[in-house]
């Protein structure tokens, strides 16, 4: 079977942008399986991801003859090899359904991911963790140690050569220097339909006001909490007879539902970050 690529690019938009990536591809023998495009006329910007078999040119001339490609676009370009799964890191609280979600899709074969450790301010989850085979990493934080904590979270996501930081449903906000660090590849799920409702305790501040919609989603982390480009959103009906632990509950499958599929996306290379928004090439 022929190696099979995805390549994501951004770039200021212009006449002949798929002629030219489709071109470039043609000339190394890349057969295209899939390929979208989308030009936002507000920025000015165009987004391209493209799903490529190609035995002839090598991963490394590809991403070498790629540069080289994309100067003159003032491209922005990644190359990923379908095959590999993306490695990750999970970090959990003391809510674990979304947790327990993803492993069990990571194990069924339903995301293409690579867990590689899991890190936790608490000990609940870790025989969940080793019924996985997962390395499960205990690291208590107080307002004393969360200097040294988050170097130590920074380390095992370095040591294991992490791609994607899941936070699901760890409930520490980052420091700003750990968010930077993070930058486009950690996702978090909100228990809120933002912009509403930010913060500690969504579902409360829902509750108190009456609403008939509740949602989850999932954004990327930024230093602006809670602020991060959106990649998932969904909703649940309610009314006024459901209590607090009703729209709890409510809440734990639309959370479970919004971040596997922003993390399925992520993984197979379909988001794109544009600003404070995202591309998603579903």
């Amino acid at each position: 079977m022929n190696p099979t690529y995805i390549l994501t690019l951004s770039c200021p938009d212009r006449l002949g942008l798929v002629h030219a990536v489709s071109g470039f591809l043609l000339e190394r023998g890349g057969n295209i399986e899939e390929a979208a495009q989308y030009n936002d006329h507000d920025t000015g910007l165009f987004f391209m991801r493209v799903q490529f078999a190609c035995a002839q040119t090598p991963h490394e001339d590809l991403k070498t003859q790629l540069n080289l490609f994309a100067a003159p676009f003032q491209m922005q370009w990644r190359l990923h090899a379908r095959a590999q799964p993306m490695r990750a890191v999970i970090m959990v609280s003391k809510e674990g359904h979304c947790l327990n979600d993803l492993l069990f899709r990571w194990k069924s074969g339903l995301l293409e991911l690579d867990i590689r450790a899991i890190i936790s301010n608490h000990r609940e989850f870790y025989q969940l963790a080793a019924s996985y085979n997962v390395p499960f990493h205990h690291l208590p934080v107080t307002a004393a140690s969360k200097a040294q904590v988050e170097a130590k979270q920074y380390e095992i996501i370095q040591t294991e050569d992490a791609e994607l930081v899941v936070l699901a449903r760890y409930m520490q906000v980052l420091s700003n220097d750990l968010c930077r660090k993070l930058s486009g590849r950690a996702i978090n799920i909100h228990h809120s339909f933002l912009p509403s409702f930010k913060g500690a305790k969504p579902y409360y501040q829902a509750h108190d006001r009456g609403v008939k919609l509740i949602g989850a989603t999932a954004h990327y982390v930024t230093a602006d909490l809670d602020e991060g480009p959106i990649i998932e959103q969904d909703v649940a009906r309610v009314d006024h007879s459901k209590t607090v632990d009703d729209l709890t509950t409510l809440g734990r499958d639309t959370e479970s539902q919004v971040l596997a599929r922003a993390v399925k996306w992520h993984c197979e290379h379909r988001v794109l970050i544009n600003g404070h928004k995202t591309v998603i090439f579903k």
